[in-house]
């Protein structure tokens, strides 16, 4: 048979196989693909970023959070009163944690589900003791305080309310002169010593005595003009009475602070409110009986730094016997507790928030003993 010889052609002879360009060549060759593809895959496994290295912004934001509520006593109080505003809604700053918690699941970060752990970790620090109930049974004296609203459209029903609250001592703000004989014939019954001051008033199954009214500093217009002489009386929002109890005296405050208003050009506007609370200050430090309440819509909220003068004295009701923050206002879906029972030289038992009565506050009632 005879055997046929392929003769070399001059382009096998040069590379010297009989085929496409091998690993030597700089072709298209089945090697460098292979190789150029393993450096591609290398260039996307670097690039892409892991859970760790994702949400970095999340996690930087969490950080933030945890320091502003952690050094929130810092931000000063001169300009707008930011201080006092930060102070007074602080608890709602911890709405921010979930808010961060959907950025970090949406970006399936690790870190930023970690950092969370550090606001979350400060807010429970800061308020975590008011979630649980921590009232306790008993009590000498039942105590309560109501803004009864001077636009409240049924003030004979909102007293029978309070009446059928059970509490010893009842105090009301804001009456107006319209409702006031309401009040007065509607509580008769339940209540038969009381005392009015201006628009602040105290009903009390037990004598009252050396009632006496307080100046706090208010001014007549609500942008601060001069009160005038002949309604000085007649506009008053404090006094100081004496309960007397079975136990002994018990000296009761009644007060209606200033409002308070947030706007662009005042921030927070806090003015004849921080007047009215160092003039009460002024006076419990005078006070001479042991046992005190104070019994009042505050206008503020007793984390505000701008109580200083007065929760360095006395504590309160809600935050050692309430359950949960004891929020009061507005009525329909409260935000702030504003309205009051602090006490010195007395233990809270319980505390707690009425039904509402058709104002825009909710009362609020105590349980004491000595």
């Amino acid at each position: 048979m005879t055997q046929v010889e392929t003769a070399e052609t001059p382009e096998t002879a040069e590379t010297g196989q009989g085929g496409t360009g091998g690993p030597d060549t700089g072709g298209t060759g089945t090697g460098s693909g292979a190789w150029r593809e393993a450096v591609r895959r290398a260039v996307r496994a670097g690039s892409r970023s892991g859970p760790w290295k994702r949400g970095l912004i999340p996690a930087a934001l969490a950080l933030l959070l945890a320091l502003f509520m952690l050094l929130h006593a810092q931000i000063p109080n001169r300009a707008l009163h930011l201080g006092s505003l930060v102070d007074t809604v602080l608890p709602w700053v911890g709405l921010f944690v979930p808010v961060l918690l959907v950025a970090a699941l949406w970006r399936r970060s690790a870190t930023a589900s970690v950092a969370l752990l550090l606001p979350v970790a400060v807010w429970l620090h800061l308020f975590g003791g008011l979630l649980g109930d921590r009232s306790h049974p008993g009590g000498d004296l039942t105590v309560a305080s109501h803004n009864v609203g001077a636009g409240n459209p049924d003030p004979a029903g909102a007293a029978r309310d309070l009446a059928a609250s059970g509490a010893d001592v009842l105090a009301l703000q804001e009456l107006t002169s319209q409702a006031k004989g309401t009040y007065e014939r509607e509580l008769a019954k339940a209540y038969p010593y009381h005392t009015v001051r201006g628009t602040v008033g105290l009903w009390s199954r037990l004598p009252l005595s050396d009632t006496r009214p307080v100046d706090i500093k208010m001014d007549y217009g609500p942008l601060g003009e001069t009160k005038p002489t002949e309604v000085t009386m007649t506009y008053n929002r404090a006094f100081r009475t004496t309960v007397t109890t079975d136990h002994g005296p018990l000296a009761v405050y009644v007060v209606h602070l200033g409002s308070v208003r947030v706007n662009p050009r005042a921030g927070f506007w806090t003015t004849h409110r921080d007047r009215g609370v160092q003039a009460l200050g002024e006076a419990l430090a005078s006070e001479k009986n042991e046992r005190v309440v104070l019994l009042g819509d505050m206008n503020g909220t007793m984390d505000d730094r701008a109580f200083d003068a007065i929760t360095s004295r006395m504590r309160s009701a809600q935050d050692v016997a309430g359950d949960g923050f004891g929020f009061t206002w507005p009525a329909r879906f409260p935000l702030v507790r504003i309205d009051q029972i602090l006490v010195s030289g007395v233990t809270p038992r319980s505390a707690w928030s009425l039904p509402s009565t058709g104002s825009d506050h909710l009362p609020v009632a105590a349980s004491i003993n000595w």
